[in-house]
């Protein structure tokens, strides 16, 4: 009897603890999706469609893709009987997965101009009924992996979103301001360092909860001492940069980085603009405003971050360096620009199938960033996280942390 009891007992805690993270995983799903949604509202019909370089991708296409994940990973293949919506999408909104099939070039993108903003809508509609009832059953440890994946790159979109409507917006002649309420909080600047006395530290996700592949696995290196500054660089010292000639002097440039400027005729971070001997930017809460001096430093790449340290004297951090500096650092409202390459942890390796394609195949020719930005969804970043981008690019909201 007691041994029976015991059974039951324990049969009932893990049927009560699976019910809570079922429940826990419905909510997610709910806010998740409907968060999307929340930052397209405040689009004009016309906003949805434009892609005004490679990069950045419509909103529309956004909306469109991180619901498709769902119905090719999920739905497809696990919803007995489920109806796709639309045989195309699967064309139209695969993004990269060679496994998945076909799709279309992702500079025609912007050429969408079918399926419509609300046809599209309908699309998320009809697949997020279909997801509630994926969700309202007994889910295998698979489908409940693929639905937390589906989420976090649905949160991966949701700041790449936002980065690409401000593309959009902020190339437009008349600067539109995106939403009112959308403002950049800085805090005061603190220019002291912190020093990281040499050894052996582990490195990569450790822990429960959600992580990518590529924060896998858990291993040791060996870092000297180094030091990191507490703050990120203001905008005051990046037009000092500029206004010593940091644009006109090779000696702090990488190759690459000085073939960058000669090519495109870059002068400063993107979004400025020097009118009348000012500098103004774009911001999605108030269109053209001032440049405040106080503030953060947003919008540069890579050869521009390393640039400046080179002005100053000093370098980027490593990825590894910043992750040991991390919970010591105030992190969180830029992407940080760190001095190392995209590369697998040691013992590395792809899952099978299109979901394999996830982050494996992006690990040549970038540059790791790490922390978080004001446009990343609450929850979403973690000190092991790992961010990646081609080093020219400086749409997505970054910064720079020095080190020595």
């Amino acid at each position: 009897m007691y041994m029976t009891c015991r059974k039951t007992n324990g049969s009932a805690k893990r049927l009560t603890y699976r019910t809570q993270l079922l429940s826990m995983l419905i909510n997610a799903y709910q806010q998740i999706r409907e968060r999307t949604v929340q930052l397209c509202l405040p689009l004009q019909t016309e906003d949805y469609v434009v892609q005004p370089v490679v990069d950045v991708s419509p909103p529309k296409w956004h909306l469109g893709h991180s619901t498709w994940f769902f119905e090719a990973f999920i739905l497809k293949p696990y919803l007995k009987n489920y109806q796709e919506f639309d045989p195309d999408y699967n064309y139209i909104f695969n993004s990269y997965y060679e496994n998945a099939g076909a799709h279309v070039m992702r500079t025609d993108r912007g050429n969408l101009s079918r399926p419509t903003v609300q046809e599209v809508y309908h699309y998320r509609q009809h697949v997020d009924e279909a997801m509630r009832s994926v969700l309202q059953h007994n889910l295998s440890h698979e489908v409940e992996e693929l639905v937390g994946l589906g989420l976090n790159h649905e949160q991966q979109h949701q700041e790449l979103l936002l980065t690409d409507i401000k593309y959009i917006l902020g190339h437009n002649p008349l600067f539109p301001a995106y939403k009112k309420t959308v403002s950049a909080t800085d805090k005061i600047a603190d220019d002291s360092w912190i020093t990281i006395p040499k050894g052996i530290y582990e490195i990569g996700f450790k822990g429960n909860g959600f992580c990518f592949d590529n924060e896998l696995a858990p291993h040791n290196v060996w870092l000297s001492e180094f030091a990191i500054q507490k703050s990120l660089v203001t905008n005051k010292e990046y037009i000092e940069f500029i206004n010593d000639g940091g644009y006109e002097n090779f000696r702090f440039w990488h190759t690459d980085g000085w073939d960058w400027v000669k090519g495109t005729h870059h002068k400063s971070p993107l979004y400025w603009h020097h009118i009348d001997g000012k500098w103004l930017k774009y911001e999605l809460s108030g269109g053209l405003i001032s440049v405040v001096p106080e503030d953060i430093l947003c919008h540069i790449n890579f050869y521009e971050a390393s640039a400046f340290a080179a002005w100053k004297g000093f370098r980027l951090p490593t990825e590894f360096e910043w992750e040991i500096a991390a919970e010591q650092l105030d992190w969180g409202t830029r992407w940080e620009w760190t001095n190392s390459a995209y590369l697998p942890y040691p013992g590395y390796t792809r899952a099978e199938g299109a979901i394999g394609e996830y982050n494996g195949k992006f690990m040549v020719n970038q540059m790791v960033l790490r922390g978080a930005s004001l446009a990343t969804p609450s929850g979403h970043s973690r000190i092991s996280y790992r961010n990646f981008f081609h080093p020219h690019l400086q749409w997505q909201f970054t910064g720079i942390r020095l080190a020595k």
